[in-house]
Order: C-alpha cells, then sequence, then structure tokens
C-alpha cells in the first residue's frame, strides 16, 4: 500500500494570509502547508481519495495526479470539500462517475450544496455518484472500515483502508477519543492524526490527544496531520517518539 499526504495544514493553511508563519520556519519547506486531504493506494495501484480540499487542483498538479478510483468524505466542513468541483476533470475519460461515500448527514449536506456534481446539470455528466458507508465493505481493492468521530458539535468520519496484510488508517478532525475509534485503529500500520496544536482545542485532538489515541490502539508508525502555525516540522519531529512525525505536503509513505 501507499499513502500520498496531499495537505496536511489546518483549516487556513501556513503560511495564513498575510504572509503569517507563527512559529514555523519559513525556509524549511515543510512548513508550506495546504488544507488537508489524502491519497490511499492499494498494492494493485488502485487509488482512493479522502477528502477534496479547498487546494485540491494544486495537490493533484503537485503529485501528478490524474485519476482515482473513488472518493471519500470526512464531513462537509469548508477545508474538506469545497475542493469539490476539482474532480471534474478526474472524471473525463472514464465509462461512468466516481463512485463517492460518506456517512448519511454528510452525503445529506454535500447533494444540498453540490447537486450538480451528483446529478449533473445543463448538459454536463454526474461527476460523482455519492452514496452512505452503511453497506461498503470493499472498494479500489481495499477493504474499509469506518467509525463516526466527535469533532465538537459536529462528527467526523474516521477511516481503515486495508489491501492484504497492510492497513492505513485516517482520524482527522475529532476532539475526543472513543472507544469505536480505537477499536477501528487496533495495530494500524500507519495511523494519520488529527494534531492541531500542543494546547487543546474544543474540535480537533491537540498532541497529547494524539499521542493518546495512537499508545491506546497501538499503531505501528504515526503521522502527524491538521498542523497549524504552532507546530514547526523540525520542532515537533525532534520532540515525539521515534515512531511519531509530522505530515508534510507531498509524504509519501510506502509499506
Amino acid at each position: 500500500m501507499k499513502l500520498l499526504v496531499l495537505g496536511s495544514g489546518t483549516s487556513t493553511g501556513v503560511p495564513r494570509v498575510g504572509n503569517d508563519w507563527g512559529a514555523c520556519d519559513p525556509d524549511n519547506p515543510k512548513n508550506r502547508r495546504s488544507r488537508v486531504s489524502i491519497i490511499v493506494e492499494a498494492d494493485d495501484g488502485q487509488r482512493v481519495l479522502v477528502d477534496t480540499s479547498t487546494d485540491l487542483r494544486q495537490q493533484l498538479l503537485a503529485n501528478d495526479i490524474d485519476a482515482i478510483d473513488a472518493v471519500f468524505w470526512t464531513h462537509d466542513h469548508a477545508d474538506h470539500c469545497h475542493g469539490i468541483d476539482d474532480l471534474r476533470v478526474l472524471r473525463y475519460g472514464r465509462g461512468g462517475p466516481i463512485p463517492g461515500y460518506a456517512a448519511s448527514e454528510t452525503v445529506r449536506r454535500l447533494r444540498q450544496r453540490f447537486g450538480y456534481v451528483f446529478a449533473g446539470q445543463h448538459g454536463y455528466p454526474t461527476i460523482v455518484t455519492v452514496d452512505t458507508l452503511d453497506r461498503l465493505r470493499l472498494v479500489a481493492g481495499m477493504s474499509v472500515e469506518w467509525t463516526q468521530c466527535p469533532h465538537g458539535p459536529a462528527q467526523s468520519t474516521a477511516f481503515r483502508f486495508s489491501s492484504g496484510n497492510h492497513s492505513i488508517g485516517y482520524a482527522t478532525d475529532f476532539s475526543e477519543i472513543t472507544g469505536d475509534l480505537v477499536y477501528t485503529m487496533e495495530g494500524v500500520d500507519i495511523l494519520v492524526v488529527d494534531c492541531l496544536r500542543r494546547e487543546p482545542h474544543p474540535t480537533h485532538a491537540h498532541l497529547g490527544m494524539a499521542l493518546e489515541l495512537a499508545e491506546r490502539c497501538d499503531a505501528k508508525r504515526v503521522i502527524l496531520t491538521h498542523l497549524d502555525k504552532s507546530m514547526d516540522y523540525d520542532v515537533v519531529a525532534a520532540e515525539t517518539p521515534e515512531h511519531v512525525e509530522p505530515a508534510f505536503d507531498g509524504m509519501v509513505v510506502t509499506l
């Protein structure tokens, strides 16, 4: 399997508009962070995209991605879905729409806001067919497990993708470690986990919570994502255990 981190930043990215780098060293390219999104690739080369971030077009160009086999959404907040129109180009040349999946409430909200994507409009074809996760077990050569997580007053979906003997977990935008989340991520090879900052936050995991989840589920390798401007790459890498590291845009991990 292969993990590609398309974006590793918080909703405002790093730097923030105004060239605000916070505590991040602007001379380190690993501190330049677009909004969060990943691609997971199965051992047969099929790819799934998780979230259509606001920066999706540039992320696809930067990583030479011109095709995916399915798309998943964690939730409908702007930084996770407002790049949805950039899926149009990935629809070109396909025999049909891209399969899409999300939790039922996220599906409802996406349909409400982006109806043309899922139903076509004015002669343009449907870009994505979206369905709920309820009966989904296998997609793009990978088995899929999922669980809902508190995200402040909202909810976000965490995913685990498995192919052969390998597994990659993705848990971003959560504010509480639930028993179901620990169970879903138990023994995962790679855990990509929400880690907004060091101090607690009402809607996101902080560093201590991210490390707690990693320990409780016995993740073999941990990659911290959704990092804000207080989380300098080199500083965070130096203060975390050997099997834990901050994500960066364009990061590739192969199992």
